[in-house]
């Protein structure tokens, strides 16, 4: 199917940046308060319930899980008003569950948006991903490359030293050889909690967040979002499906995914136009997060078209009632 050249982008981006303001402020309530599930499910029903005011025929193709692990946002599940334009939507309503629930930086709301059959239905598995910002040269840097010749390479790019160039890396135990050679470089490491689409992003702006080069394993589902940041703001990326047992291959197969092995880049993530969003939790390094004052509550949203390449900061103050 050639996907639409105008599946009404700009007067759907509005109505993108509402959605996920309405899910950071709903689980804004939570910060802090230690229940993980409790800001996710918030955040949840406010995001249906804003998808559902919409004027598209929305299929959720990365979602909360499938049926029958997610009463609600569940793969597949159908949202809007039924009138519109046929779209695909990927989303994670809490970014950051425990962040939110500790109170610590970059967690964010996130939802993309694009013309029916356009983004890669990633089962819920793990995926190898490498991303960098906009400016070189194609294919740089790959997954076929170590942590070192990556490094090197980026280096050489931008014609500096290895030590000048700063990596993002999820904090967990199996990056453990991945961090230790690419501390042998003598590059930088920004170690993160959680919350690997808000670590993608950071290179697409790396004078803003000093961070020029994402590598390691998290959820595929979060690889097809991040592509979707970064087909708005430039940049490439890279993701290999990692699959730990039969189960996870079979997830792959019923998701309509027969090479196992593929390598997909950006564009074969998210093969059209497509709109993003992602407002603020907590206070991070790309987005403030929620503010509650005694009259009104004010959130900072990351809206953004890969048709034009705009990218808004889009600060939404409303009265409390």
């Amino acid at each position: 199917m050639t996907p639409p050249s105008d599946f009404n982008d700009r007067m759907l981006s509005l109505g993108l940046a509402r959605v996920s303001e309405a899910a950071a402020h709903a689980s804004a309530d939570l910060i802090g308060r230690g229940d993980e599930k409790a800001a996710d499910q918030a955040a949840v029903n406010a995001m249906r319930e804003q998808l559902n005011k919409l004027e598209i025929r929305g299929t959720v193709v990365i979602g909360e899980g499938e049926r029958d692990e997610a009463p609600m946002l569940y793969i597949g599940e159908e949202v809007g008003q039924g009138i519109g334009p046929e779209v695909d939507i990927a989303l994670d309503p809490l970014e950051g569950t425990t962040l939110t629930a500790k109170d610590m930086p970059n967690a964010l709301t996130v939802i993309a948006m694009a013309p029916r059959g356009t983004m890669l239905h990633a089962p819920d598995v793990y995926m190898e991903k490498l991303a960098i910002g906009p400016g070189y040269e194609t294919d740089v840097v790959s997954l076929d490359m170590s942590p070192t010749e990556r490094v090197v390479a980026l280096a050489k790019a931008q014609g500096v030293e290895p030590k000048d160039i700063a990596v993002c890396i999820l904090d967990r135990p199996r990056h453990e050889d991945m961090i230790a050679e690419v501390r042998e470089t003598g590059a930088k490491i920004r170690l993160i909690t959680d919350g690997d689409v808000a670590g993608v992003i950071h290179c697409a702006e790396p004078d803003f967040t000093g961070i020029d080069m994402y590598m390691g394993s998290g959820g595929a589902p979060e690889g097809v979002l991040a592509a979707s940041a970064l087909k708005c703001m430039g940049g490439q990326m890279w993701g290999k499906l990692l699959f730990r047992n039969d189960d996870e291959r079979g997830r792959a197969k019923k998701a309509g995914i027969t090479d196992l092995n593929k390598v997909y880049t950006r564009d074969e993530m998210v093969r059209s136009d497509v709109i993003f969003a992602a407002t603020g939790v907590t206070n991070g390094s790309i987005v403030k997060g929620v503010k509650r004052e005694p009259t009104y509550i004010e959130s900072e949203t990351l809206l953004m078209r890969s048709k034009t390449g705009s990218v808004r900061r889009v600060i939404y103050r409303n009265p409390v009632k």
